[in-house]
Order: structure tokens, then C-alpha cells, then sequence
């Protein structure tokens, strides 16, 4: 990994030879409300149109997706859109490294790991799912500033995590927004292009990544290709309807069985369940719900539960469906697989616990036989989750 220094190349003109005139930094934000502590590196020089030299930052799958379309554009000789692209990511625990990495060594792209980045010159910064600030020296180092491609229709769901929390509170509307970034706080600058879609109903964060990661990849081209005038024409974000996206710590994935509507441990389901399975607790023992399904009619119409009193935790095993019925606060969810010690289908479970357990207190009521709320020990500091699928790769 080669290690780069950065420094401001800020080109300064002899007095009276006749500079640039105002720098590119300062007229691109200009209209958009100045950085605070300044204006900027005067005589940043920038060209004044395509092709545009990129420094990309990024790290998941949803980022991935963007510099696929940005590498393309480079590619792409006829338009001419893209002259110079790297990549700056972030250390990743895993060999291989993030996606984007991944991504950026197979097309042969220089890659630079956070907080070193390119020494080279470039026009704009662009970000994608990157989880970290830049610095307002940083910022100020591209002359059309660093562009941001966010998934929720700011100001709602500001922050490291908004599919998930889009799908964890029933949106039915969402859509990816390219802003212009700000320093010291995340996802507070211009608007530069919005555009919405409707969530489709019972779909997954990933699904959800899916389609937002390819909406917001042709976003970020369509403002390239029209940088300076997108720029002129960004617009503040609204003062109402902000809302915050923050990352979703482990605590979030333990099920409340007496506070919980199914609607609600489904919505969980879809929001984290490929990154953090839902956690409960069996016998004093942790146990991972794997697989969840909807119940249909037909088999809550069995006598068997409808024949007797159940209280939230309630575990019934269905043999015609081979599923295991939990109740929640309002009704039933049905569980295709769990891992306790290891991955068990439904039917392992009902064998090697739940059936036992009937035996073994053949005198007691079913509704003893239960799962409880997991209770995670409270820290000062819980470890929190990654938002979206930064600790996944693909």
C-alpha cells in the first residue's frame, strides 16, 4: 500500500501578473452558504469543464455501485466525462478488504487507506458510504468541493444508517439524494439532486441497497455532467423533517416479545437481519432466529391455538408447516431455523428441546414453554453495529 502525503497545491500569482481570478472553490460555494472559518483556498485552480479529475470515497456495496459508474464513465471516450479516477477506503479486518476495495484492485485503480489519500490533483471529491468526516482542509482542496451520495430524501434519515432505518419504521416513500458535504457534521449540506421512489412492500435493507445503490450511481453522473450549473442550483435542505439515522448497536437485535407487534419483529427482520440475525433467549441460553415467515390463516386457524391461553414468548411447533409459532404482543410469527450451538431447522429444534420439554413437565401449562427478551449487559460505550453491509463482503 503505497502511503501519500497530501498537501494544498494552492497555485498564488505574482501581484499584477494577471491571476485566475476567483478561485473555483469559492464560486462553487458561493451560492450554497460558505464553509465556516473561511472561504476557502483562494486561488484553488479547477477546469471549467469535463473531463473531471475524482477522488472517490468509499467502502460497502452501496458505494460500490458508484464507482462501477464512474469507472464506466471514465471508460466511456465519446463523452469524455471522467479523465482521472482513485479510490480512497478504509482498513477492513478482512484480507481481501471492503467491496470497494475489492472492486478498485480488480479494475486497477489506485487505492489509498483513510487518513492517507491521492497527491495528486483533482477537481471533485465524490462520497458514497464512506463513515467518516472530512476535514474542511480536505474539503477545500477540491475546487468543485466534494459531492455526497446519501440513500434517504434528506432531511429524513441523516446519519450512518438510513435504509435500515427506513425499513425498521415502515417508510413507504424513500429515495437517494446527491448533496454537496459539509465540515464538522454529517449530511447537512446543499441539495444538488433528489429524486424519489416508492419502498416495495416486505422488501429487505439489502433489496432496498440494491435498487438505491443503482438510482443514486445514474444520479451522480447526471450532476457530473452538469457539475458547475448543479452546483449553482443547489438548494438548502428544509429546516422540518429531519430526522436521524443512527447505527444500529446489538441491543437492537433482541426481540421484545411483550412490547413487540409482529409488524414490528418483521420490519426488524428485514431492516438487520442479513448483517445482526434477532436474538432471544431460551432456557437461559441465547438463541438466534434464523429464518422468519409469515403465518397464513389456515394455520392460525388450528385449534391447538386457538384452544388455549398464550402469552407473549409462547412457542408452539406446527407440524403440517414445520415451523415453529412464536406469540408477540399482538398475534404470531413463524421461525424456519435457529442456531443454538449450531443451525437447527424447526423440526431439530422441536426434537432436541421443545419435545423433551414436554415430556420432562407433561404436568405443566404450554405457555411456560417460552422464549424471554434478551437483556444485553448496559454499557457506557455499546459496541455498535456498521451500518448498511460495511462488515460484509461480496
Amino acid at each position: 500500500m503505497r502511503v501519500l502525503v497530501q498537501c494544498c497545491r494552492c497555485s498564488r500569482s505574482a501581484p499584477g501578473a494577471g491571476g485566475p481570478g476567483p478561485s473555483r472553490t469559492r464560486r462553487a460555494l458561493s451560492g450554497l452558504g460558505r464553509l465556516p472559518g473561511g472561504e476557502g483556498c483562494p486561488d484553488a485552480r479547477g477546469r471549467e469543464k469535463p473531463p473531471w479529475r475524482v477522488l472517490f470515497f468509499g467502502t460497502d456495496r452501496f458505494a460500490r455501485e458508484a464507482l462501477r459508474a464512474l469507472l464506466a464513465a471514465r471508460e466511456n471516450k465519446e463523452e469524455e466525462l471522467i479523465e482521472k479516477l482513485e479510490v480512497v477506503t478504509v482498513p477492513s479486518p478482512s484480507p481481501k478488504g471492503l467491496p470497494v476495495k475489492q472492486y478498485a484492485v480488480q479494475s486497477q485503480l489506485p487505492v489509498y487507506e483513510w487518513p492517507d489519500v491521492g497527491s495528486g490533483e483533482y477537481d471533485v471529491g465524490v462520497v458514497a458510504s464512506f463513515g467518516r468526516l472530512l476535514s474542511e482542509a480536505l474539503i477545500l482542496k477540491f475546487p468543485y468541493g466534494v459531492l455526497n451520495i446519501h440513500p434517504s430524501c434528506l432531511p429524513r434519515w441523516r446519519g450512518p444508517a438510513p435504509i435500515i432505518h427506513t425499513v425498521l419504521h415502515g417508510d413507504t416513500i424513500t429515495g437517494v439524494t446527491v448533496m454537496q458535504i459539509r465540515p464538522k457534521r454529517f449530511d447537512i449540506g446543499p441539495i444538488l439532486k433528489q429524486e424519489t421512489i416508492p419502498v416495495p412492500p416486505r422488501s429487505t435493507a439489502k433489496e432496498l441497497e440494491a435498487v438505491l445503490s443503482r438510482l443514486g450511481a445514474n444520479m451522480l453522473i447526471s450532476v457530473l455532467k452538469n457539475l458547475p450549473e448543479s452546483l449553482n442550483n443547489g438548494r438548502q435542505q428544509p429546516k422540518e423533517g429531519v430526522t436521524y439515522a443512527p447505527k444500529i448497536s446489538a441491543g437492537t437485535s433482541c426481540v421484545k416479545w411483550e412490547e413487540q407487534t409482529s409488524e414490528q419483529i418483521f420490519r426488524l427482520y428485514r431492516a438487520i437481519g442479513n448483517i445482526i440475525p434477532l436474538q432471544t433467549l431460551w432456557m437461559e441460553n441465547t438463541i438466534k432466529l434464523l429464518d422468519l415467515v409469515e403465518v397464513n390463516s389456515s394455520v392460525l386457524a388450528d385449534p391447538k391455538l386457538t384452544g388455549q391461553e398464550v402469552i407473549p414468548g409462547s412457542v408452539v411447533y406446527h407440524k403440517q408447516s414445520q415451523i415453529l409459532l412464536v406469540y408477540c404482543k399482538d398475534g404470531w410469527i413463524g421461525v424456519r431455523s435457529v442456531m443454538l450451538k449450531k443451525t437447527l431447522t424447526a423440526t431439530d429444534f422441536y426434537n432436541g428441546y421443545l419435545h423433551p420439554w414436554y415430556q420432562k413437565n407433561s404436568q405443566t401449562q404450554p405457555s411456560q414453554c417460552r422464549f424471554h427478551t434478551l437483556r444485553l449487559p448496559t454499557k457506557k460505550k455499546q459496541k455498535k453495529i456498521v451500518a448498511m453491509q460495511q462488515c460484509v463482503n461480496s
